[in-house]
């Protein structure tokens, strides 16, 4: 554990009971959050390397439409 989260938990310690219950939920939702996040971008990693190998052929190719955001 770093020395900052340590820091934190030390301090949350000294809160009520309820608002530590809070402050945990929220950090587990985070934690969980944060792993789902990573798992879905690893996993896609190969599908964006595709993707992006494709765009920039499609680019030299001059198959390519520069836009704006309001023309998508």
């Amino acid at each position: 554990m770093t020395k900052l989260l340590s820091r934190a938990f030390e301090k949350a310690s000294t809160l009520p009971e309820s608002l530590q219950e809070q402050i945990a939920k929220q950090l587990l939702e985070d934690i969980d959050a944060e792993l789902r996040w990573e798992q879905t971008f690893s996993n896609s990693q190969d599908e964006l390397d595709i993707l992006a190998d494709k765009a920039l052929r499609d680019f030299k190719a001059g198959r390519f439409i520069e836009r704006g955001f309001d023309d998508v």
